[in-house]
């Protein structure tokens, strides 16, 4: 055993000399060719960049090589110590980054505080006084838009909240006394000292427009929801409108920019909806079948006419089964003829033409009763098309889109309901009562007629519910009730921005731009909201400081390439009151550019995340308008 231990104690030993051995070796090799290396390198940086060149073969390499090669000095080639640059030294300068225009948008001249682009009165006297189509829109050319931000009238204040501003409006943001002078007796607006009261009266209700509205809820029910959106053609200061909220019926007034200095402006400084507008040559920019019932007090437009064009048009917007109520002339013209100046004979002819033309319409008269005359809209058109035969005029008219209403032209035919199968059913869809008609599906949904289902519909409305509230965390006005009550909704598609409103003081004009993929604007009526067509590239038909609140979803996108984004911010600016406030929604860089641009315009703005993750390239931009007015007269002088 021991002398086995022995033998494998000398083999190891044995082995062990042998590894040494053999590493001396190899490690002797390797002195050797990094020696011989060496010696070979430096005999080759002593021959010249030429000889290199010399030495390839091919022509054509050699001619790269060589061009290569005299890139460089020789003395820097063979410099050990140069330090390598791997730099491009064979370039153009860049140009120099072309600085970003500042846009320059400085305060207009105090003339054009009540500047209101589209009814411009000297551009109007341009245009045909026939029918009134010098008082429709007329818009200025691209030269023509003013490049300056419109200024509040000197000692302009924050309006009367609401329910006070019904009543109650600040003289020096209306600075007009003429209503009050040529409308005393009919007690539509007094002044006192430094604010305007409003008593509600109207030309034909001088004793309030509470007093009147219950004489017609005498004739038709008022009360049980299945009336929500009126509309008054030649408002006045908008009384009956402003009464009506009382009753959740929700009235688009509208009026022309004419002798009745600022009566669509006291009614916008009341709270009340309204807008600028006439009926004379064009469509009213509403969808069909868009109102629960249409008023005329007075209002002086010629019904009987023109083949009856008007009535037609109140027509189209009317909901079947809808109700057009009209007081003043004619109507009661045997106790009103000698205050009203005319003859009998005329009175009684005009009456009698509007009678046709109603009938003609398949209109039924349901009551005149003292100064008040009502007539009820169809609920289909399966009688109307029979009694053609009866009627030859007007023809339902073929191939025509009746939402479209945007610079249409007024036409003489007929606007055909949507087809039913029985006499008793409700073209287009029974609509629900309000409240449940806010959130119901829209008929122009469940029917299919529109690319959005039951479903969208649904999310769309949860989803504003989560971004409205989502907004009144870091806007404390909005979150704050009764500190906004006029608002807009520059895109408004389903309302659901409105919708989400509709438990604070409010009221939501709610706009589809005519660019808009889908129009979308009848389910907005149908839901028991109101809104118009408006193309964002011209002027709103509205006056300055009309709005509290300003929502643009997307609107810049939409309008990318169409117009200058300046020239839309710049009409924003003129219709938001002075520390109103404004949300846009937008892709990054878009909001990016916009804020360039409002920070020249007085905005105080900032950009925030989405509601969903900070991930997403759509961003919010919030921004408040500052305070600021024209200066004081003798400043100007």
């Amino acid at each position: 055993m021991a002398s086995t231990s022995s033998f494998y104690a000398s083999k190891l030993s044995y082995l062990n000399w042998k590894t040494k051995r053999t590493n001396i070796f190899y490690a002797v090799i390797l002195i050797i060719l990094c020696s011989a290396f060496y010696f070979i390198g430096l005999w080759q940086h002593s021959i010249g960049p030429t000889q290199i060149a010399t030495t390839t073969t091919t022509t054509e390499l050699s001619d790269v090589t060589s061009t290569a090669v005299s890139c460089t000095p020789p003395h820097e080639i063979n410099n050990p110590q140069h330090d390598l640059d791997f730099t491009a030294h064979h370039y153009l300068q860049d140009p120099p980054p072309e600085a970003a225009r500042v846009p320059h948008l400085p305060p207009c001249d105090a003339k054009f505080s009540e500047y209101v682009p589209c009814e411009d009165a000297q551009r109007s006297l341009k245009f045909d006084r026939d029918r009134l189509i010098y008082r429709e829109r007329h818009c200025p050319e691209k030269e023509g838009l003013l490049k300056c931000r419109v200024p509040a009238p000197y000692g302009y204040r924050s309006p009367f909240r609401w329910p006070e501003s019904r009543d109650y409006a600040w003289y020096a943001n209306v600075p007009h006394k003429w209503l009050t002078v040529e409308k005393k007796g009919q007690n539509w607006v007094r002044f006192n000292r430094d604010r305007f009261s409003f008593p509600g009266g109207g030309t034909m209700f001088p004793h309030g427009a509470d007093v009147y509205i219950h004489d017609i809820g005498k004739l038709i029910n008022l009360n049980d929801g299945s009336i929500r959106t009126a509309i008054d053609t030649g408002c006045g200061v908008a009384s009956w409108g402003a009464y009506l909220l009382s009753k959740n019926i929700l009235a688009m007034s509208f009026a022309p920019k004419d002798t009745h200095e600022a009566q669509v402006q006291f009614a916008l400084e009341r709270g009340v909806p309204a807008l600028i507008g006439v009926i004379a040559s064009i469509r009213l920019p509403y969808p069909s079948r868009a109102f629960d019932m249409a008023h005329c007090s007075r209002c002086l437009i010629p019904w009987g006419q023109y083949d009856g064009q008007y009535l037609i048009e109140v027509d189209r917007i009317l909901r079947p089964g809808g109700y057009w109520i009209l007081s003043g002339p004619p109507i009661n013209w045997e106790k009103h003829s000698r205050g009203w100046n005319r003859t009998t004979d005329d009175l009684q002819e005009e009456q009698s033409g509007i009678e046709k033309t109603a009938r003609s319409l398949c209109w039924k008269k349901i009551e005149q009763k003292g100064d008040l005359a009502i007539w009820q809209k169809p609920t289909n058109h399966i009688h109307c098309k029979i009694n053609r035969n009866v009627f030859k005029k007007p023809l339902f008219c073929k191939a025509q889109d009746p939402d479209t209403a945007w610079y249409t032209k007024l036409e003489t035919c007929l606007t055909p309901l949507p087809e039913v199968s029985d006499i008793r059913e409700m073209a287009g869809g029974q609509l629900a009562k309000w409240p449940e008609r806010l959130t119901a599906i829209p008929p122009r949904i469940y029917s299919g007629s529109l690319a959005i289902t039951a479903i969208n519909f649904s999310a769309d409305t949860q989803l504003w519910k989560e971004r409205v509230a989502y907004y009144k965390t870091f806007d404390g006005q909005l979150a704050q009730h009764g500190r906004y009550r006029n608002v807009l909704d520059m895109n408004s598609y389903l309302g659901g921005f409105a919708a989400a409103l509709i438990g604070d003081p409010v009221w939501v004009m709610n706009v589809v731009p005519v660019e808009a993929q889908i129009n979308t604007l009848g389910v907005i009526y149908e839901r028991g909201l109101i809104g118009t067509y408006q193309n964002w590239c011209e002027a709103m038909s509205t006056y300055p400081r009309t709005y509290d609140f300003i929502h643009a979803n997307s609107v810049f996108s939409l309008y990318k390439d169409r117009c200058e984004m300046e020239d839309i911010l710049l009409e924003m600016d003129r219709i938001l009151r002075p520390e109103g406030s404004v949300i846009i929604r937008d892709d990054v860089d878009i909001l990016l550019e916009i804020k360039r641009i409002t920070d020249v315009m007085q905005w105080e703005s900032s950009i925030v995340d989405h509601e969903k993750s900070p991930h997403y390239r759509e961003k919010i931009l919030f921004a408040v308008k500052k305070y600021w007015t024209a200066p004081t007269p003798h400043q100007n002088s």
